[in-house]
């Protein structure tokens, strides 16, 4: 399906203006008028190959009458057509009465509805935005649509990328949580698959290598639908040989894609091995939740015991968010209480915030401990706003977030978990910088006074002109 997209709003807030930025066409009349849109427009346009319908309406007020309640309806008839709803407002004129009543009618429609601020350009986009989050809407987007600023990030966030689309299709071969069980090979996934289905489901048998392809299970377990994947054990690159071998890792790999979960099973026997590292790393690589299972702990003496629980804890330091266990797959000790950090990892991974909340732990963090300073100037960071899911993408958005270290990224990383309760996934973060007005403006200095103003500025001199002026004041 096609998405359809509805631009609604008060007239003049620049509606038209997003509506030929988002076609890439100038199908809809443009001027400083209000009320020149009157019917609603079609359009047709497209980002990164997902294409979407726009709808542009006439300016609502909440209080038509005549002629002006007769484009409210067609309005209001765009709003029951579309699929997502963008509300505009003005960010220069601040929060109307008029925008007051519309948000209520957005509101009773029950259609999914953002916020967008709109002509942030030449002010503080922070400020403009202020007064309209006591609206209470879950998302809001700062746009400057004269200047074609914004509106990327804006159909960035609305559309499904490729990687949703394609979630969709497994979401609709695989209903619910996806689990994926993989490991080194004769470690007992096999038998940990068998044993949280409860019956034989797949073969079983005391030699590496049994499973060779990946096998998807659905089941249901206590009202929840789940899809439990076996997957064949994965050696090091040197020890494998065969040609069917190398296959099974690729169908492994796939199925770490395919999972919203996936249970690392270690054997306590042996312990962690470097191989189960390489392994953790795929799993991260790929952005997927992790529970880590610990597997024939039976049998083990207490300090054979506490000898591991010590390395699972050293080596695994930086997992810290993840849950492990330590089980006996054969006998099922220890199997069941895995379905509770199963279901905290696939909340973690699927959870939708909305931007205010997100926002606000970026400016609380931002408060606490600010950004640190580059060539004078400090780095910024503005607003946040989530941009997927499985795992977990916030992108926030500032001036000279590339100079941004690492260490400060791993601070907000800590901070958004702690304070959204993420557990098992990993937390993406997108750092994007606003436009430099002045970025590609001819410098028209010679090398030599290039040099001087560096120097000046280096000093803390003003330059010559601003000198003159502030002695004639």
């Amino acid at each position: 399906m096609i998405p359809v997209i509805a631009l609604v709003g008060r007239p003049n807030v620049g509606k038209s203006t997003l509506f030929n930025q988002m076609t890439r066409s100038r199908d809809a009349l443009v001027a400083d008028f209000p009320g020149l849109t009157r019917d609603r427009k079609y359009g047709e346009g497209t980002y990164e190959d997902q294409r979407f319908i726009v709808i542009d309406t006439g300016g609502l007020t909440g209080d038509e009458e005549g002629l002006d309640a007769e484009m409210a309806r067609q309005s209001l008839q765009a709003v029951e057509e579309a699929d997502i709803v963008l509300f505009l407002v003005d960010g220069r004129s601040g929060l109307t009465s008029g925008d007051e009543l519309i948000a209520n009618q957005l509101r009773k429609s029950g259609k999914q509805a953002h916020l967008v601020v709109n002509k942030t350009d030449g002010q503080d986009p922070d400020i403009a935005a202020a007064d309209f989050y006591s609206l209470g809407f879950e998302s809001t987007f700062l746009i400057a649509a004269s200047h074609n600023r914004g509106i990327r990030s804006l159909l960035e966030c609305l559309l499904p990328s490729e990687e949703e689309r394609e979630e969709q299709d497994r979401a609709e071969r695989y209903p619910g949580i996806r689990i994926g069980v993989v490991g080194r090979p004769n470690v007992g996934k096999s038998t940990l698959v068998n044993r949280m289905l409860g019956e034989e489901r797949v073969v079983v048998f005391d030699m590496p290598g049994t499973t060779r392809d990946s096998v998807y299970v659905p089941y249901e377990r206590q009202g929840s639908q789940y899809t439990l994947i076996d997957t064949a054990g994965v050696r090091r690159r040197k020890n494998v040989r065969e040609v069917v071998e190398k296959f099974s890792i690729i169908k492994t790999l796939q199925a770490i894609d395919d999972a919203h979960v996936v249970i690392l099973v270690i054997d306590a026997r042996e312990g962690l091995v470097d191989q189960d590292l390489h392994l953790i790393g795929f799993v991260l690589d790929a952005g997927r939740s992790l529970v880590i299972a610990v597997n024939k702990w039976d049998g083990m003496d207490p300090e054979e015991r506490a000898r591991v629980k010590e390395q699972v804890r050293r080596r695994l330091d930086f997992l810290d968010y993840a849950d492990k266990h330590y089980i006996s797959a054969l006998h099922g000790s220890g199997v069941g209480v895995m379905y509770e950090s199963v279901q905290a990892c696939y909340e973690s991974a699927m959870a939708k915030w909305p931007t205010n909340r997100l926002t606000a732990i970026l400016q609380d963090a931002v408060a606490q401990h600010q950004p640190p300073m580059v060539q004078g100037r400090r780095i910024k960071l503005r607003y946040a706003h989530q941009g997927g899911s499985n795992p977990p993408v916030i992108v926030v958005h500032g001036n000279q977030t590339d100079a941004l270290p690492g260490s400060y990224k791993r601070y907000l990383e800590n901070t958004f978990r702690k304070v959204l309760n993420v557990t098992g996934s990993p937390i993406r973060f997108e750092f994007r910088s606003s436009e430099n007005p002045f970025a590609g403006k001819v410098d028209r200095l010679t090398p030599r006074q290039r040099v001087k103003k560096d120097n000046d500025l280096k000093a803390g001199r003003r330059p010559k002109k601003q000198r003159m002026k502030s002695k004639k004041r």
